[in-house]
C-alpha cells in the first residue's frame, strides 16, 4: 500500500453514475501524474466500471458493495442508518490523509450528501483542505421532484467550499451562496465521447437497423406511485417503433406489484433490453431515434447526440435542454406526451441547431487545472 502522505486529493464515490461522470477527471489526474485517494462508499458495485474505463480500483470501500440496481430499494430507515454510519467512516478516513488539499464528490446521491457533510467545516472545524462539489448548482426548485436528490445537492452546495457548475444556469443558481463557483461544463461530455470510442472499438452491436427508442424508468417518486406509474405505462404503450427498456430490478418489482407489467408487455414493440455496460449503451444512444426516461444523465446525453428526449417527470433540474426543440418535460400529461412522441418520430421532424449548454470535450482538464 502506498504511503498516504502522498495524497493531496481524495475522491469519494458511491454509485455507478458518479463514477461514469468522474472517471475522465481521474484519467486526467493520472495523465498529469497527480496521485489521488479513491474512497468508495459501497452504494453500488464499481469494479467492472473501473476496469472498463481504465481507472484504479478504490483504495478503500467503506461498506459491502451491492450487486443490484439499488442498495436500498426505497427502504428509507435502512438508508438513513447507512448514511449516519458512513458519515463518520468518511470523516475518519480523511483524517488519515495528513497532506490532503482537496476532497471531491459528485452529483446528488446519498453518497454526495454524506461526503459533503463529512468533509465540511461543520464536522471538521479545523480542517485545512477544501471540499469540492462536482456538478454543482442543478436545481428543480422542488424538494419532492426529484427526491431525495434535490435535497442532496442543496446540502452539498451549502457545505462545500468550491462549487464546479456544469452550465451557466447552474452557476447562476449558486450566486447567493457566496462560495467559490467555477462554471466548467459537464464532465459527462468527456464520459460519453470516451465511452463511445470504447464501444465502437469493442464493435458493439446496435439493437435495431431501423428507428428505435431507448427507455429507462427508475425515479423513486414515479415507482412509489401507482397513479404515476400507470400514466407512464399508458404513454409507453403508445410507442410504434422497436423500443428497448433498460429495466432496473426495483422497476420490474413495482410494475408487477401494481399489476402493470403485463399491460406494458402487451405492446409487442417493447422489449426488455439485456444488461449493457456504459460504452455499449452509449453506442445505442448515438443511433436511437428517441429517448424516453425519467433520469437525469440521459437528458444530458440526449444533448450530446442531438437525440429527441421525452422526460417522464413533473420537474427537471436540467432545464437547459428544454430550450431546444427536442427535449420535452411530460409532467405526465398522457395525451400531450403521446402527441410529442408522434411529433418526434414523424419524418418531418428535424433537430434545430443548438449549442450544448454543458460544453465541449475537455471539461475534465479544466477541473484538474482548477485543482492545480
Amino acid at each position: 500500500m502506498k504511503n498516504k502522505n502522498i495524497y493531496k486529493i481524495a475522491i469519494i464515490l458511491g454509485t455507478r453514475a458518479e463514477l461514469i461522470k468522474t472517471f475522465p477527471v481521474m484519467l486526467e489526474l493520472d495523465k498529469q501524474k497527480i496521485p489521488y485517494y479513491f474512497i468508495h462508499t459501497g452504494q453500488h458495485n464499481l469494479k467492472d466500471l473501473c476496469e472498463t474505463f481504465g481507472v484504479k480500483k478504490p483504495d478503500i470501500s467503506l461498506s459491502k458493495e451491492h450487486l443490484g440496481s439499488s442498495k436500498f430499494n426505497s427502504k428509507e430507515l435502512r438508508a438513513i442508518t447507512w448514511n449516519l454510519g458512513l458519515l463518520f467512516k468518511i470523516k475518519r478516513e480523511l483524517s488519515k490523509l495528513p497532506n490532503l488539499k482537496y476532497v471531491i464528490y459528485h452529483g446528488d446521491t446519498m453518497t454526495t450528501f454524506t461526503a459533503a457533510l463529512a468533509s465540511s467545516k461543520l464536522f471538521n472545524p479545523f480542517k485545512k483542505y477544501k471540499n469540492i462539489h462536482l456538478e454543482a448548482g442543478l436545481r428543480s426548485w422542488n424538494i419532492r421532484e426529484p427526491f431525495p436528490e434535490e435535497i442532496s445537492r442543496r446540502v452539498a452546495g451549502r457545505f462545500s467550499d468550491i462549487l464546479l457548475a456544469p452550465s451557466k444556469v447552474s452557476g447562476d443558481n449558486l450566486k447567493k451562496l457566496n462560495k467559490d463557483v467555477y462554471v466548467v461544463g459537464n464532465t459527462v461530455v468527456d464520459s460519453a465521447v470516451r465511452a463511445l470510442k470504447i464501444g465502437k472499438k469493442n464493435k458493439t452491436k446496435i439493437l435495431s437497423k431501423d428507428k428505435f427508442a431507448l427507455i429507462t424508468v427508475h425515479r423513486h417518486e414515479n415507482l412509489k406511485s401507482k397513479e404515476r406509474l400507470s400514466k407512464i405505462v399508458d404513454i409507453l404503450s403508445s410507442l410504434t417503433i422497436p423500443s428497448f427498456f433498460a429495466m432496473h430490478d426495483n422497476t420490474e418489482a413495482k410494475l408487477k406489484e401494481f399489476g402493470l407489467y403485463e399491460k406494458l408487455m402487451k405492446n409487442k414493440n417493447i422489449k426488455i433490453m439485456p444488461s449493457m455496460d456504459y460504452p455499449s449503451f452509449i453506442c445505442q444512444m448515438e443511433k436511437c431515434s428517441l429517448i424516453v426516461c425519467d433520469g437525469g444523465s440521459m437528458q444530458e446525453e440526449s444533448l450530446i447526440f442531438g437525440t429527441p428526449c421525452v422526460v417522464l417527470r413533473m420537474a427537471t433540474e436540467r432545464q437547459e435542454g428544454l430550450e431546444t426543440n427536442f427535449q420535452f418535460l411530460s409532467k405526465l400529461d398522457v395525451e400531450g406526451t403521446k402527441a410529442k412522441i408522434r411529433e418526434y418520430l414523424s419524418k418531418d421532424f428535424k433537430v434545430e441547431k443548438f449549442k450544448n449548454p454543458y460544453g465541449n470535450p475537455g471539461v475534465s482538464k479544466k477541473v484538474v487545472e482548477i485543482l492545480r
